[in-house]
């Protein structure tokens, strides 16, 4: 069987599982193996296929919402737009030049071309037969007028970094080719580039879980006697297996993976926002904590989970251990019961402090968009220095058909160490369907036991 096909016959059996056996993922889920990772050349085709499907299903709906009738994404090569990436075909590595992405609605469709040196495959051809820098803005103008759209989005946000790509050079040059009536037809494209940078498609939907699989079962690996000897190997040693394992699989790390360890005797502040130290020996009787996230078919996820160093002649993980990590689940369980289609991060997490204060868990929520990037664009759900309301990012709406990292921490005291206080902290990638909030590849339900 094509290596692809497999893939994503196992992915789609994962989707079917995602809305068919919801409960089975609130649960959590074991995860055997790390699934295999494709070649980067077995890449090219799935990536651009699903890019396909975005362009001809997802973009022309979105921009109707946006009531946009033309879109310009402008790019130098190695300034490009970080949008950039998400617009084109695999193998793409920059901007060859000045490339000049142009979106057209007309009628239900999109028309997409470049006004380039180059065509991009078969999904920008160019409208340009070459000549002088100011004779391709000059053609650019004049298909412009050719189209003569009502208003013409442009990549400037002052709030959101993602949709703030056009560099004030590139702007200067299209505002010094387009006639005075065009340039006041240019406003910003700031609620198409979020929406299209957060929501995910069904062809997306279905290979994402394999995508967090992966992350989890490098977790699962780097969280055993198989990297971990106790006394020996330290909170580094662990995120650097981490990391290599990733390149080793060839998929992309976004951040440097890091443990952190927490041991009976600490001196923690209640009000840090964070427990657990760095540059230890990890010893028998430890919490471990790994925070990790990972880039694969151009959808990345973000992983927080925690391990248990068993002391000797310890067989399973401590009651009080197990029933902190219950109290964690608990307050995802509070979280993800809030979000609800329409309303702001700024309303979930309200909501989220409260029914977690009924309950009496002490939480700390700092939840964020994930998707093409892993600190993606969409609703804030409060921040680890800011547990209160995000102004602007934390009054987006919630959509269906949206990624999320699950995030925050539960502080408990632990009976089998003098009441201290410890920390879970959880993290899980996920995706709101519009009813309800599932954990894409499983979550975190049992401790990870080095014995």
């Amino acid at each position: 069987m094509n290596k692809w096909v497999h893939l994503g016959f196992v992915a789609m059996i994962s989707f079917s599982l995602l809305t068919t056996k919801a409960e089975e993922y609130q649960q959590g889920l074991e995860i055997a193996e790390t699934p295999k990772v494709l070649s980067h050349r077995e890449r090219v085709e799935p990536v651009n296929r699903i890019l396909k499907h975005r362009l001809d299903h997802l973009l022309p709906r979105l921009m109707k919402e946006s009531d946009l009738d033309m879109w310009l994404v402008i790019n130098r090569e190695y300034g490009e737009d970080a949008l950039f990436y998400t617009l084109v075909p695999d193998p793409t590595f920059a901007a060859r030049r000045t490339t000049l992405l142009v979106f057209a609605k007309k009628g239900n469709t999109v028309e997409r071309f470049s006004v380039s040196r180059y065509d991009i495959g078969d999904f920008y051809k160019s409208r340009w037969q070459g000549g002088t820098v100011d004779q391709q803005w000059d053609r650019l103008a004049e298909i412009i007028a050719d189209y003569d759209p009502k208003n013409i989005g442009i990549n400037v946000s002052e709030e959101w970094a993602l949709a703030d790509g056009l560099t004030q050079g590139l702007h200067q040059k299209l505002l010094k080719h387009l006639p005075q009536k065009y340039q006041q037809r240019l406003v910003s494209s700031e609620e198409l580039v979020i929406r299209w940078m957060e929501t995910r498609t069904a062809p997306e939907l279905a290979v994402y879980p394999q995508i967090v699989k992966i992350a989890r079962g490098v977790i699962d690996e780097a969280f055993s006697n198989k990297v971990i000897t106790p006394g020996v190997t330290t909170d580094q040693d662990v995120s650097w297996y981490i990391r290599e394992r990733f390149e080793e699989l060839g998929v992309k790390p976004w951040f440097q993976p890091y443990v952190t360890i927490q041991r009976h005797g600490d001196k923690n502040d209640p009000n840090s926002p964070f427990f657990g130290k760095n540059n230890r020996t990890i010893e028998p009787g430890d919490i471990i904590h790994t925070d990790v996230g990972l880039c694969y078919l151009k959808l990345c996820t973000d992983t927080q989970e925690m391990g248990y160093v068993a002391k000797f002649g310890e067989y399973e993980v401590p009651k009080g251990l197990v029933k902190a990590l219950k109290v964690g689940n608990e307050w995802q369980d509070i979280l993800a019961a809030e979000f609800k289609t329409g309303r702001t991060g700024n309303e979930i997490l309200a909501a989220t402090h409260k029914a977690s204060k009924r309950q009496g868990i002490n939480s700390s929520t700092y939840t964020h968009p994930l998707g093409f990037v892993g600190h993606a664009i969409g609703p804030t759900i409060g921040m680890w220095d800011n547990q209160g309301p995000t102004p602007v990012k934390g009054d987006w709406k919630l959509y269906p058909n949206t990624g999320y990292a699950i995030e925050g921490n539960v502080k408990v005291n632990l009976p089998e160490w003098d009441d201290q206080l410890i920390q879970i902290m959880l993290e899980q990638s996920a995706v709101f369907d519009g009813e309800r909030v599932i954990y894409l590849g499983g979550r975190q339900t049992e401790w990870h036991l080095v014995r």
